[in-house]
Parts: structure tokens; C-alpha cells; sequence
């Protein structure tokens, strides 16, 4: 996946540095920017390189309310790279869903002990460029809601689908056919790896946006989408389109101030908010198609 970096300067008096960052990451998110770090003047911005809009970020630190701080930047491409090298190597201690349902590791898990039905289900994700194990509180809230769903014999969309963790979990807990799609090529093969991995053989991969779905006929009972704010926006006509009467949209990715964003634009794509749930600052809603 292809990224810019913004590298944010913050002008202020030192004891306004913290809150200015803090204004500016919100504001830089309105325009699509998805994860950030401090440095020592301010902080840099990571951004897809297909979703940056100068116009709306220059509108957005406009209007960041905070007086007496003055922000300048330099936007540079980031040279592509194994964003998760080092922590691959490291990996990440086994998670537990629920009592029954944990989620590991595969690069550093011998699959092999598992042998057997002791009563409990196992997801092993081997992440190895992609977002989502389970270790994020939007993986784990999508998780929980799939845990509480009657899926067997449903089909599921998994919009965005990263490792797979999600549709993968779908198919273990019943789904019958499960479609998943990515625009980063390395996260559409390394989710068609974890399926394998496994053993999941009725979940398909395509690689693209929400524009791929304009080849698939299908309706689905369930849709999840895991994204960051902008792009739930604006993929929510396609969505939409591909929900059975009475199916369910599940989405993350985003923070409890978003919701009623959300919610608004699903409404207006025909479909009814039924729960919210968060964990943390982040926040899942759940929706209903009429």
C-alpha cells in the first residue's frame, strides 16, 4: 500500500505542543489521514497515497480550534516497505475473544498442539503485511458482535479484509460463503494464505476498492467493514447495494465522535442504526437494512 507522509510543524507556546498535536490529529483525520507519531516540533501524518486531498486537509487545520498556534507542513512520498517487519518478528501473545474463541499467532504457534475438539475455536492469523489480528479494539469489537450472531449457512462480505481475521472467523462459525476484498495486493494474498492456513475453503479474495463489487451480483446477509472513517463514507452506496433486505452492516474502524456521521449516511442509503458499541474511544455500529 502506497503512502504519503505529511510532516506537521506546530508553532506554539510549549505547554500548548501536547493539545495542539492532539487537535491536529483530529483535524488531519477529517481528511483521510489514518495514523500518526510524534516528533519534536509537532507530528507526522501516514495517509494513502489515493486518498490525500490538500483542499480538504488545508479546510480541516483551518478550522482547528486553538488559538495562538500556527501549523505548516511538507507532504513526501514514503518509500514502500514492510510496515509490520519488526513486529512480525516479535509477534503477539494469543487472544481471547471469549472462553471459547482466541485468536493466535501462527508464526510463533505449533498448530499442532491443537489436535483434537476440546470445545474450542481457534483463528491463527500469520500477519504479514497487513492490518488486523485481533490485537485492536475495532478487530475485537466486529469479533465479539460475529460471536454473538446466528451465522451458519449466511454469506458475508468482508469489505477491506486485510488478514482475513474476519471473514476467516465468519466461515469458522458458520457462514456458508464469505467474499472478502483489498486494495493493498499484499493483504489480498496474505488473507487468501490465512484462510488456507485455516482451513477455510469457501472464502474468495478479490483485489481492488468497493469498485470490485461493481462485478459481484450477489446480496449478502451480513456485510462487515473494518475502515477508517472516510472511506466508510464513502463506500456506503456500495455497501448498501450489496445488503439482502433485512441484512445486517457491521462497521469499525472509527471513533465514538464519528457515529453520527456514520449513522447519517447509512440512513440515507436505507439502512436503520441498531446498536452502538465501543471499547475504549473506538467505536462499532450495527445497522439494519429495510
Amino acid at each position: 500500500m502506497k503512502y504519503y507522509v505529511a510532516r506537521f510543524n506546530i508553532e506554539c507556546k510549549p505547554e500548548l505542543l501536547q493539545i495542539a498535536r492532539e487537535l491536529l490529529s483530529a483535524s488531519a483525520c477529517e481528511a483521510g489521514f489514518e495514523a500518526f507519531e510524534d516528533t519534536e516540533t509537532g507530528i507526522d501524518g501516514y495517509v494513502q497515497r489515493q486518498l490525500f486531498d490538500k483542499n480538504a486537509l488545508d479546510n480541516a487545520l483551518q478550522e482547528m480550534p486553538l488559538d495562538g498556534v500556527r501549523v505548516t507542513y511538507d507532504v513526501a512520498e514514503v518509500e514502500d516497505q514492510d510496515w509490520n517487519a519488526g513486529w512480525e518478528e516479535e509477534g503477539f501473545e494469543p487472544i481471547g475473544v471469549s472462553a471459547d474463541f482466541i485468536v493466535y499467532d501462527a508464526k510463533h504457534t505449533d498448530m499442532s498442539a491443537f489436535a483434537g475438539n476440546d470445545g474450542v475455536r481457534r483463528v491463527f492469523i500469520e500477519a504479514r503485511n497487513a492490518f488486523g489480528t485481533g490485537t485492536h479494539q475495532t478487530t475485537r469489537m466486529i469479533l465479539r458482535r460475529l460471536l454473538s450472531m446466528d451465522l451458519h449457512g449466511k454469506s458475508v462480505l468482508d469489505c477491506g479484509c486485510g488478514t482475513g481475521i474476519l471473514g476467516i472467523s465468519a466461515s469458522l462459525l458458520g457462514a456458508g460463503f464469505v467474499l472478502g476484498y483489498d486494495i493493498d495486493e499484499w493483504s489480498a494474498d496474505n488473507a487468501r494464505h490465512n484462510a488456507t492456513l485455516n482451513g477455510v475453503d469457501n472464502m474468495e479474495v478479490l483485489l481492488g476498492d468497493a469498485s470490485v463489487l461493481g462485478g459481484v451480483k450477489e446480496r449478502f446477509d451480513v456485510v462487515i467493514a473494518n475502515i477508517n472513517r472516510n472511506i466508510l463514507i464513502a463506500d456506503m452506496s456500495a455497501f448498501a447495494t450489496h445488503i439482502k433486505p433485512g441484512g445486517v452492516l457491521i462497521l469499525s474502524g472509527f471513533y465514538e465522535s464519528d457515529v453520527t456521521m456514520l449513522t447519517r449516511s447509512a440512513t440515507e442509503n436505507g439502512l436503520v442504526l441498531h446498536d452502538v458499541i465501543t471499547d475504549e474511544e473506538w467505536a462499532s455500529a450495527s445497522f439494519r437494512m429495510k
